[in-house]
């Protein structure tokens, strides 16, 4: 029984906490603090996040001594039955005890607390987002349906559109502030746990009336620690004889106490905790044990504490657990956590047993267990980080048969262990084949296993997309000449429909073929002409440089496309072009034959811009079609004649949808301005009606749009107007008949009045984007024309913009209750469409005009000074168009220096566009940066903001500018000082280098010294790992999720591309040639590369490599750097890695350095010389493509080595013979009889032997010494989960009892007596 004293401490650190004798249990229920008043002072939110101060809390409160655990058990915890308790997404929980022990007060749950908040916020902002799209497109469809019928529908939903849009903007300023909070200094806790004892202080209440209510918290602070509620709880775990739920609720809340305080753990005194939790794992209650291995692995803290625990007998515990049936689910669940937590303890894998480990293994061998997927992935963790021990426990085995089963959704993570391994040779020994995740290729190859497996065939065909990302992967599928890419590739000559379509869109994926938006179209049967013609007639790109000088070398070498320039190679060379050309031909199944043909299309397409021309030029005749068609003799020759035909109109549509010419398709630089022309400002797109359209047809045109027939401009055709606004009122005559000879225009116009309350009052939501989009036609059409202009100076609609405008204006003098730009009405209706009104105006000197006349320029500076409408300036900033210098750029500057923290991000990120686009520039080789260069001036004071995140987004933009080098040699001139951002301000200033200019003036701040001798010494290392990531994630498949302006992107083609190098930029200008020549570091790396190229085993020495190969590379890929080649033999050392290392990174960071080397014409004739191709566009130019004369010299590793497999099988430790040492026979025979469970063929007759002697000697099994021999057994052997768990039936739960807590000496001397 626990004394009402002090109690015995769990902590070394612990000090008394009881300065009177009263116990805790006596303390009365309402003394010194009112719990009411505690909820009403700290309001709990809800999980919608709205408050919960006013909601029910009559909440019972129990004395002192009672149990800690709450009675509505918070979510993600233990309830007394074990099951998880969740909260419907309106609910409100109930407020008790158990709320203020997992509750958040303070600051204590450090970082990762809030990294999981803002992961959360996020999570629910994504959901939001979905909601609302999903109501934006429904609105969109009633919208086109019968008003009238539709319109409780819309009503609906638009409701729960507007609820998403608030909720959206709550969680929004949520997670700003959560993030604002994560990078202020964490501060410790007001009062710690005083939340939880407020209701009975330890200490008796002070006497008087007059005593504070703060006297108490200090007296509350000084007696409340965690040690403290630690040592309480373990003192209520000592009592035995209690319901299971008493000894459940006490454990949830140690693990509410760890979460809370996770310094606690480093501090526990395991003589004591490890007693109380020995004693919770030999419970007879299942739910005790489970809550036992719950407490257990939140105490873990480092390998000691590991050591300590498996000092409790743990591993025989977890072996019991593991091998129960399916009724103690909850158990064997937490059993298998508690073995994975020790892969999250840094080495803790060394510390977990051979025992568990192949106890682990069985159950991923069951298929029917419900744990079998967890299983799999522990055992393929263990795999990576400890191979030796999976491969001595027979792990290999069935993570391999779970790659060709296709029914373990993770089976990527399984692929993933496999390839980590196959990299070196000594990963490469502890397999038996090498080549294991070519069992992913099962279900393709066996037509007759496909029928009624689409859902395997699609989990596989995800499995080796992702295999054939990796280089490991390549060359797992290039060994013994491609046999299993060809097998995959032959797989589509099976006449099974569905997977061959699957194989052809594991074709789109791996080879990065996006399917153009007329494909689905295509695919339904329609002809190319009928959809074709107008969706790619896209306006010229004017100004689109071939290669300027700033675009030399690597900048922006895409290594992803590299890559799949090689994959692409390899299915060429298995016959890829073969099989689709047959594919082609079949007429079973149409729309597979047009998907065909779409892929092979785009597979010439690509192979003839991207691959050499020694590979590419054979494959655009297609022998067979084309034979057939002329050598046929079986009247059928319309049948190649027509396919032809269908590739050569796809093959033209295809080009058109690219809008460049086949000479520049490939090149890195085309490809992002190809990309990012569609966000350039481009001439207005051509209407579809004429702009010389006659009167008679105008008028009718105008009577078709409803606009003088009805009022309600819900049943106007907004698609029409559009059109005529674009189109016919382009023309002055047509413009001056609709102002003067109908009421088009005036009726169009009252619509945008905002005190019409038509326009004004609209929803905001998708559909109703067109009056917007409307409007703005409408704004450039009338700036188009004096008479326009006139009408529009003369109309009220600006008259009444402004006025609503004045109404947020302080010294305006004009003031509304409900202005008409508030709050709410921006979020929720069409008001904030007039600032995109008013933003097209401000693009046009007559419009800027305008918008003087009316005074709105200086109440757009008084709109930016208040304090609560951020909203309204965000508005206003990403609407206006500053490429007129005008008092709108000096309100741009006021917005970058004296606005709060947010609208300087957001102001900044707007000039991205006028110093990145291309389009507002006079000419592409325009040497002076005039026209941007107000905006490179307010970037670069940007650079000295007080915040980070500021300067961060500064240097990103300015580093994307630097690419034209008139824009680099500007930023240059300006001298911006970098010292102060660090590795922030690093990009920026490598870029300097790339001018004289800039080498001078970093030259004059002993810049270049200081960064030679980083990179020389650590940071080319450091560049491999960033290399790696970034491939790494480019080729990694991104979920899909909604576009949200948080997480939005500044540079989203970085990934996958090479990352700045400091050699590079050096050797970019004569004089950094020259630093380079002189300091030797070139010659070091080259010597590095010499000495070392064969390393496989020190990790190490393999990085340094990579590093040097990177920065030789960086080097070659320069026309200045090039003759650095020459000078050595660095060449023909790459080339030499990429064909004989026996690292499989190692080729292929080579196979990457010789794509960098032959960017340069000085390093592509170098690479020519020794025999390898490099891929040019038709004038010669290199793209940064290569490929070897004979693709088998790149993956000429042998996977297969059985000898060093065997010899490694031959280490793994023997034992178990312990049945012919032991000297009583009847043991003995047990003993074998357990060996012989193994055998499948003795299996039946051993365990009813086994039955016999337990039925005839039932005390032979109770035996401590017995149960030690036969969990050696089960150790050294490999036995099925059944077997186990009859193994362990045998013996009853207090012999096992006795087992763990090591009470042996009495069993031990009855054993002896009967023996002899």
């Amino acid at each position: 029984m626990p004394s009402s004293g002090p109690g015995t401490s769990v902590t070394p650190t612990q000090r008394s906490v009881f300065r009177h004798g009263r116990s805790m249990s006596n303390q009365s229920v309402g003394e010194g603090f009112n719990y009411r008043d505690l909820l009403q002072a700290t309001p709990i939110e809800r999980r919608d996040g709205r408050s919960m101060s006013n909601a029910n809390t009559n909440v019972p409160w129990g004395p002192r001594g009672a149990s800690l655990a709450q009675s509505g058990a918070a979510p993600g915890s233990f309830s007394s039955d074990l099951k998880t308790v969740t909260l419907p997404r309106a609910g409100t929980p109930k407020a008790d005890l158990g709320a203020f022990i997992s509750g958040d007060y303070g600051q204590g749950s450090g970082a990762a607390t809030s990294e999981q908040k803002q992961k959360d916020l996020r999570e629910k902002i994504n959901k939001e987002t979905k909601i609302k799209i999903g109501s934006e497109n429904l609105l969109e469809a009633l919208i086109s349906k019968n008003a009238k019928q539709t319109k409780d529908q819309r009503q609906r939903v638009e409701t729960e559109l507007s609820s998403s849009n608030f909720k959206i903007a709550e969680l929004k300023s949520q997670l700003d502030a959560e993030i604002e909070r994560a990078y202020r200094p964490g501060t410790p806790p007001r009062t710690r746990l005083s939340g939880i004892f407020q209701g009975s202080p330890v200490k008796s209440p002070l006497k008087g009336a007059s005593a504070s209510q703060e006297a108490i918290h200090d007296t509350n602070s000084e007696t409340e620690s965690p040690t403290y509620i630690l040592d309480e709880i373990l003192q209520s775990l000592e009592l035995e004889g209690m319901q299971p739920d008493y000894y459940v609720e006490r454990a949830n809340n140690l693990v509410d106490l760890f979460k809370r305080y996770p310094s606690l753990k480093y501090d526990l005194a395991w003589p004591i905790f490890g007693l109380r939790v020995q004693s919770m794992l030999v419970s007879d209650s299942r739910d005790v044990v489970a809550a036992g291995y719950r407490v257990t692995r939140h105490a873990i803290a480092n390998r000691g504490s590991l050591q300590t625990i498996r000092n409790l007998n743990t591993d025989n515990v977890v072996i019991f657990s593991l091998v129960k049936d399916n009724k103690a689910s909850i158990e064997r669940e937490q059993a298998l956590k508690f073995v994975r937590a020790f892969l999250d303890v840094k080495n803790g894998v060394h510390e977990l047993s051979r025992a568990v480990l192949r106890t682990v293994i069985s159950i991923a061998e069951f298929q029917e267990d419900r744990l079998r997927n967890m299983a799999l992935l522990t055992v393929s963790e263990v795999f990576i980080r400890k191979p030796t021990m999976v491969v001595s426990a027979g792990g290999v085995a069935p993570l391999a048969a779970a790659l060709a089963e296709g029914t373990y959704a993770g089976s990527e993570t399984l692929a993933i262990a496999f390839l980590h391994l196959s990299d070196k040779p000594s990963g490469r020994a502890l397999l038996k084949s090498g080549a294991e995740v070519q069992a992913a290729l099962t279900p393709f190859t066996d037509p007759l296993a496909v029928q009624g497996s689409e859902e395997k065939l699609r989990l596989n065909a995800r499995l080796i997309a992702s295999i054939l990302k990796t280089w490991a992967g390549l060359f797992a599928f290039a060994d013994r000449n491609f046999s299993a890419l060809r097998s995959l590739v032959d797989s589509l000559r099976y006449p099974l429909p569905f997977a061959r379509d699957l194989v052809l869109d594991l074709l789109f994926e791996v080879l990065r073929i996006k399917p153009p938006s007329w494909a689905s179209s295509f695919l339904a049967g329609r002809r190319l002409t009928t959809y074709g013609r107008v969706a790619y007639q896209k306006p010229d790109i004017p100004g689109i440089p071939s290669k300027t000088d700033d675009e030399e070398g690597s900048q922006g070498a895409s290594l992803v496309d590299h890559f799949t320039t090689l994959l692409a190679a390899m299915f060429i060379h298995c016959g890829l072009t073969d099989v689709l050309s047959t594919l082609v031909e079949d007429l079973s199944d149409p729309m597979l034959k047009r998907k065909a043909t779409l892929l092979l299309s785009e597979v010439l397409k690509f192979s003839n811009h991207s691959l050499p021309s020694e590979l590419s030029a054979g494959l655009q005749i297609l022998p067979r079609p084309l034979n057939t068609a002329v050598v046929s003799e079986t009247g059928n020759e319309m049948l190649p004649t027509g396919t032809i035909y269908q590739i050569d109109s796809v093959s033209r549509t295809l080009d058109q949808q690219s809008g460049l010419d086949t000479k520049s398709y490939s090149t890195p630089t085309n490809r992002f301005q190809e990309i990012s022309s569609v966000l350039r400002p481009t001439e207005p797109s051509k209407s579809k009606l004429s702009i010389d359209m006659d009167e008679l047809q105008f008028r009718a045109t105008i009577l078709d749009t409803q606009v003088l027939g009805s009022s309600n401009y819900l049943k106007w055709k907004w698609d029409l107007i559009n059109d005529i606004i674009e189109g016919p009122l382009l023309n002055p005559k047509r413009l001056d008949d609709a102002i003067k000879a109908t009421k088009f225009l005036k009726r169009l116009i009252a619509f945008y009045r905002p005190f019409k309350h038509r326009f004004s009052d609209a929803r905001n939501t998708k559909p109703n984007q067109r009056y917007v989009r409307t409007g703005c036609a409408l704004m450039k059409t009338l700036l188009h024309n004096p008479e326009g202009i006139i009408y529009l100076s003369e109309s009220k609609l600006l008259r009444q913009l402004a006025e609503c405008i004045a109404q947020l204006d302080l010294s305006s003098g004009l003031v509304s209750e409900t202005p008409m730009l508030s709050a709410y009405r921006v979020a929720e209706t069409l008001s904030g469409g007039y600032f995109a009104l008013l933003g097209v105006l401000s693009g046009d000197s007559r419009g800027l005009h305008m918008i003087e006349r009316w005074r709105m320029i200086n109440m757009f500076y008084h709109i930016m000074e208040l304090e609560d409408r951020d909203d309204l300036t965000q508005a206003l900033l990403g609407n206006m168009d500053f490429s007129l210098d005008s008092h709108l750029r000096v309100m741009l500057s006021k917005a970058l220096t004296a606005c709060p923290k947010a609208i300087r991000i957001y102001a900044t990120r707007l000039l991205r566009k006028y110093v990145t686009n291309n389009a507002l520039g006079n000419s592409t080789q325009d040497p002076q940066p005039s026209w941007c260069a107000w905006a490179i001036r307010l970037l670069v004071n940007q650079l000295y903001d007080p915040e980070v995140q500021v300067c961060e987004m500064a240097v990103q933009i300015l580093e994307e500018a630097c690419n034209r080098k008139a824009h680099l040699e500007y930023v240059v001139r300006c001298r911006p000082a970098l010292d102060h951002l660090g590795e922030i301000g690093a990009p920026l200033l490598l870029r300097f280098l790339s001018t004289s200019l800039g080498y001078q003036y970093l030259d004059g701040l002993d810049y270049i010294g200081q960064e030679m001798d980083g990179w020389f010494h650590g940071r080319n290392t450091t560049y491999v790992t960033l290399v790696e990531a970034s491939l790494a994630r480019a080729l990694t498949v991104q979920p899909e999720r909604p576009v949200s302006m948080i997480d939005e992107p500044m540079k989203p083609f970085d990934h996958g591309t090479v990352p700045p190098h400091f050699y590079r930029e050096l050797t970019r200008t004569v004089e950094g040639c020259n630093l380079l020549r002189e300091s030797g570091h070139f010659d070091v790396f080259v010597s590095t590369i010499q000495d070392h190229w064969s390393e496989n085993g020190d990790a190490e020495v393999m990085l340094k490599i990579k590093g040097c190969l990177w920065a030789v590379g960086n080097v070659g890929s320069m026309e200045l750097g090039a003759p650095f080649l020459e000078e050595t033999d660095a060449v023909n050392l790459i080339i030499k890695i990429a064909t004989s290392s026996e690292v499989m990174t190692m080729r292929g960071t080579a196979f990457f350095v010789l794509g960098l080397i032959s960017r340069s014409l000085h390093g592509m004739e170098i690479i020519a010389e020794h025999g390898w191709n490099a891929a040019t566009d038709q004038i010669g130019r290199s793209l940064g493509f290569c490929l070897p004369p004979r693709l088998e010299d790149l993956f000429s590793i042998k996977l297969h080595r059985p000898m060093q497999f065997a010899r490694t099988r031959r280490r793994l430790p023997k034992t178990a013979k312990i049945a012919k040492r032991d000297e009583d026979p009847v043991r003995s025979r047990i003993l074998e009889l357990i060996i012989d469970l193994g055998n499948t063929v003795l299996t039946k007759r051993a365990a009813g032997d086994l039955y016999g002697i337990k039925s005839k000697s039932p005390e032979r099994f109770h035996s401590v010494r017995l149960l030690r021999e036969i969990m050696a057994i089960l150790e050294a052997h490999a036995f099925g989960l059944r077997v186990r768990r009859f193994i362990l039936d045998l013996f009853d739960r207090g012999m096992v009892r006795r087992f763990i807590l090591n009470h042996e000496d009495e069993e031990e001397e009855d054993d002896d007596a009967h023996a002899r």
